[in-house]
């Protein structure tokens, strides 16, 4: 959910129309004039099955010598600007609607029910309504249904439409595709809200995103909406003052918000229970009747496992849907922008946003609105960091892959043969007065590029721990989940892991010198980079089940598995593989107070700030990471 950028980058991101301009001999200067030239707006309010009107912008090309196909984004986040007046972002040159645009799309973007210029009652992430019986009994495919059909009848349209939309957008383009409209042919869901408890924007595995959620709910809802609470909170960084904010409940204290927020509604749903589960988009993904094509970004910070769990939802519930996955080296967002060739210290050697959108995404929408070009070749479309080199298959995981074990082993080491030592732990202290930061740099917001960041710096706290393979003969690609395994025992009651798959860059590493166009700092010393290929962190009282946490039995070895999101990374000859395990990642994610209470009741009196965490590898007791192994 997100960052309004992105939706004003996106919608209407006309941007490069200068090729579509180029059809006509007469020159403007404004790309704004030039969208004018060739396209109207219309705004009209469609009205819904129980009487709601929801505000639509309606951008019809005035060539209408033959009928259009049908594009369309629905959005909490605003159609601004109103009135005549075409957006603003018409002038940012990032191409993410050029191809549409060129081939006369009618594209429509619609403020979804009771937000901005819409009527109506805005409900978060609203749940499919699976027992419908009358026209007031709506969701967010009935609205999307019923939008189509009046767009249907009211635009010079060839009768097919399509959608998609990122992240908030991309949760509205997923239950689009339930509405199972006859003339919806299309829908890509990108970068999906799907799950805010297990993995997406709110939480991860159960633990609070502290920084993100403080960011962005307190601006997009409530009493502080457009404002926000931060300004109130960073004054130094955003480590630093978090630190010295608290914990949820001194958050609140700020927030101070007496309406049914989404905010408030998380304090009242700590676990997995009915209202968390009913807001799992998974659930409308049967029997989809349009293409779809699920877009995601390998280093997307916030909806990472939305795409990868909503596509594989689909796959298994909805196996005659004619289903396409494309995924990339990106931050949330990031494939819209057409110049991508790398990000923070990572270098890619090509744009693969701009393959993204010429070469997967418009064909997608070429073959299933226009009826024109050849049907997707390939069903999985995915680019493999490392080798930086795209890779196609017929469905994902590959076929190909063998999961692996690979054992923690005494001494800091790992193997894939299993631990043969009676006893042998690693031991550290979990301290909250100064948990691991998530970033080495001070910063004053979360930055897109932690997800890549060199964790040389965590490597040498005592409270991370490390183990690393010999330097690699041969290439070792990974190619879906990876499931952790571990054998702990703690002091307290309650503990977080997280853990880290690294790919350590041999000494001497360097990029050639045309990647310094593209680095944002391009003198870094990238000798023994420390990348961080896949992080995720775990709150151990869900260990058994989301819906009901369990207190750990102190000084107990007892088995914590969890899985993070697919990863598609080679790691090259010269190269080694590290896992780094520990207990915080602040203030991505809250601080566990280490004690079986509510997390977002308790204050720092309540926290059992300093407690020992083994994680053993031994005998009987043995912690490894099952890797998805590519077979040669």
């Amino acid at each position: 959910m997100k960052i309004r950028f992105i939706l004003l980058a996106t919608v209407l991101g006309w941007a490069s129309i200068t090729a579509f301009a180029q059809k006509k001999e007469n020159k403007v200067d404004s790309l704004e004039i030039k969208a004018k030239q060739y396209y109207t707006k219309r705004e009209v309010m469609i009205p819904m099955r129980d009487g709601v009107k929801l505000y639509t912008a309606i951008y019809e090309p005035k060539d209408n010598s033959e009928k259009h196909p049908i594009l369309m984004m629905r959005t909490p986040y605003s159609c601004e600007p109103y009135g005549e007046q075409f957006s603003g972002s018409v002038k940012k040159r990032d191409g993410s609607m050029k191809n549409y645009l060129e081939h006369n799309y009618i594209l429509v973007f619609q403020d979804i029910r009771g937000r901005h210029k819409s009527e109506g009652e805005f409900v978060q992430v609203r749940p499919l309504n699976k027992n419908r019986k009358s026209d007031k009994d709506i969701d967010e495919s009935t609205d999307t249904y019923d939008t189509i059909e009046w767009l249907i009848n009211n635009t010079h349209n060839n009768q097919r439409v399509g959608t998609w939309g990122i992240s908030y957008d991309g949760f509205q383009a997923t239950m689009t595709a339930s509405s199972n409209h006859p003339a919806l042919k299309a829908v890509s869901p990108q970068g999906p809200v799907t799950d805010w408890f297990r993995g997406d924007d709110r939480h991860h595995n159960g633990a609070f995103t502290f920084l993100q959620t403080t960011n962005f709910l307190p601006w997009l809802e409530g009493r502080h909406a457009g404002k926000g609470i931060m300004k109130q909170i960073v004054k130094n960084d955003v480590y630093t003052d978090f630190l010295a904010l608290g914990t949820f409940h001194d958050a609140d204290l700020l927030v101070q918000d007496s309406t049914e927020t989404l905010w408030n509604l998380i304090k009242e749903h700590p676990n997995f229970d009915s209202f968390w589960q009913e807001r799992d988009a998974r659930r409308s993904c049967h029997n989809l009747k349009p293409a779809i094509l699920v877009t995601g970004g390998l280093f997307d910070s916030e909806d990472c496992y939305g795409a990868w769990n909503t596509y594989k939802a689909i796959k298994e519930q909805s196996p005659e849907t004619e289903l396409y996955l494309a995924f990339g080296p990106w931050w949330h967002g990031a494939w819209t922008r057409r110049s991508f060739e790398g990000f923070g210290n990572l270098y890619f050697g090509k744009s693969t946003s701009a393959y993204y959108k010429d070469e997967i995404e418009y064909p997608f929408f070429r073959y299933y609105l226009e009826g024109k070009g050849e049907k997707p070749q390939h069903h999985v479309s995915v680019f493999h960091t490392g080798k930086n080199e795209w890779e196609f298959l017929d469905e994902w995981p590959s076929k190909e892959i063998s999961p692996t074990p690979f054992y923690l082993q005494e001494g800091g080491k790992v193997s894939t043969s299993m631990p043969s030592e009676n006893e042998s732990y690693t031991e550290y202290i979990s301290d909250m007065s100064k948990p691991v930061p998530y970033t080495a740099n001070p910063t004053t917001y979360r930055t897109l590029e932690y997800m890549v960041d060199d964790q040389r710096f965590a490597t040498s706290r005592p409270d991370v721990i490390t183990f690393m393979t010999p330097v690699l003969e041969d290439s070792l690609t990974l190619a879906g989940p990876i499931e952790v395994n571990l054998q702990t025992a703690i002091s307290g009651t309650d503990a977080d892991f997280m853990v880290k798959v690294i790919d350590v860059f041999p000494e001497n590493f360097k990029y050639p010198e045309e990647a310094t166009d593209y680095l944002q700092n391009p003198k870094y010393p990238m000798s023994g980079y420390q990348l961080m290929v896949r992080g995720e962190l775990f709150r151990g009282r869900y260990r058994e089940s989301f819906e009901h946490p369990k207190a750990f039995e102190p000084g107990q070895v007892t088995p914590v598995s969890y899985v993070l999101p697919d990863v598609a990374h080679t790691f090259l000859p010269g190269h080694r593989l590290m896992i780094q395990i520990q207990s915080s990642w602040f203030p991505i994610i809250d601080r566990n107070p280490q004690k079986f209470i509510n997390t977002y009741t308790c204050t720092e009196e309540d926290f059992e700030m300093r407690q020992n965490i083994r994680i053993y590898h031994q005998k009987g007791a043995h912690s490894y990471l099952l890797l998805p192994v590519v077979r040669k």
